[in-house]
């Protein structure tokens, strides 16, 4: 396929056109690190304000290790996917600086093939391949693949591999995929299409894949006391480690546990995991607890969403600072503290 030319190509025209990125240019390890883990799941726009964010706040790898997972869960909040952040987390606490080897890499929290290959390639310069979906999408369209397996698209990725400079070019790849070829691909503006083998019929590689999101129905329970919101622990992988208000799949099992009699609806949100759609049908009561404000507890954008649907000042979305609310009662609602009242 004239791989030397192809190379050329793309790393030229990469590097005459890459986008000005704050993570770009940089040496250290550590903030290549946090880019690729927050890029895993996160838009490019959506990144860079957590990336600043969370550098102001974590400035060091030591630093990181050093702060509460809380403290780390409520800078992240928002930016969704949370066993990203806890894993950053257990990361920092188990290795002061990061290792160059990508098999070391791998073996740290959080740290899959790509993201390990990535930080290996960018930060030490070692010969790695990184695939993630705009590589994949890319090598699918040069080699007019309709449903390659993961192991195919690998090989060649590791046989294309420009050896010189593996970090510019994974990242020339990465970055045709995200500019070029992407799902509605620009073919005339490719700096590599006189090699593609599907730049006639794009849309065909890779075959797009069915999904068939799982429909959920929960209810939420919101207890508003005179000075916060009852709160509880979240856990599980999604939301692990954050605050939330009340769940369940219907109004009366909540009732029961929180041990309230009436409760008012206060309306629907919807919102979208992986591989779930969630509708929550929202209620609200009165309690006796003193709560918690939310702008104090890391929350999910679920639970955002939720808090959202009552007009109450501690129920408002969380602020980045501001004078914290009086603790929450250690009883909870469901066990020996007071009854709900109705609302």
């Amino acid at each position: 396929m004239g791989g030397a030319l192809l190379q050329s190509a793309l790393l030229e025209w990469y590097r005459a056109n890459r986008r000005d990125l704050p993570w770009r240019g940089e040496d250290d390890p550590y903030r290549i690190l946090l880019s690729e883990v927050l890029l895993q799941q996160t838009r490019v726009e959506q990144a860079i304000p957590y990336y600043h964010r969370l550098l102001e706040r974590f400035p060091t790898l030591e630093a990181l290790a050093k702060a509460p997972l809380e403290e780390v869960l409520q800078v992240w909040q928002g930016a969704g996917y949370y066993a990203r952040a806890r894993n950053l987390h257990r990361l920092s606490q188990q290795t002061p600086a990061l290792p160059a080897e990508y098999s070391r890499l791998r073996q740290l929290p959080g740290l899959g093939p790509y993201t390990a290959a990535a930080v290996a390639s960018i930060a030490f310069g070692q010969p790695v391949a990184a695939v993630d979906g705009n590589v994949r999408r890319v090598l699918s369209r040069l080699f007019a693949w309709e449903n390659p397996t993961s192991r195919q698209v690998q090989e060649k990725a590791d046989r294309l591999l420009q050896r010189e400079a593996p970090g510019d070019w994974n990242q020339a790849l990465m970055e045709l995929g995200a500019t070029i070829c992407t799902k509605n691909p620009r073919c005339m503006a490719c700096p590599v299409s006189r090699w593609c083998k599907g730049k006639n019929h794009p849309q065909r590689y890779p075959a797009p894949q069915p999904r068939h999101p799982q429909e959920v129905q929960l209810v939420a329970l919101v207890l508003e006391g005179p000075q916060g919101i009852y709160l509880e622990p979240r856990s599980g992988p999604l939301l692990g480690g954050l605050w939330g208000v009340p769940l369940a799949e219907g109004l009366e099992e909540l009732k029961e546990r929180l041990r309230v009699e009436m409760a008012e609806y206060a309306g629907e949100v919807h919102h979208a995991f992986t591989h779930r759609k969630l509708t929550v049908r929202v209620y609200r009561a009165r309690w006796e607890g003193a709560g918690y404000n939310p702008a104090d507890k890391p929350l999910s954008r679920l639970d955002q969403k939720i808090l959202n649907k009552i007009p109450w000042p501690s129920a408002a979305p969380p602020r980045t600072s501001g004078r914290r609310s009086p603790r929450q009662g250690r009883t909870s609602p469901g066990r020996t503290g007071p009854r709900a009242e109705s609302a």
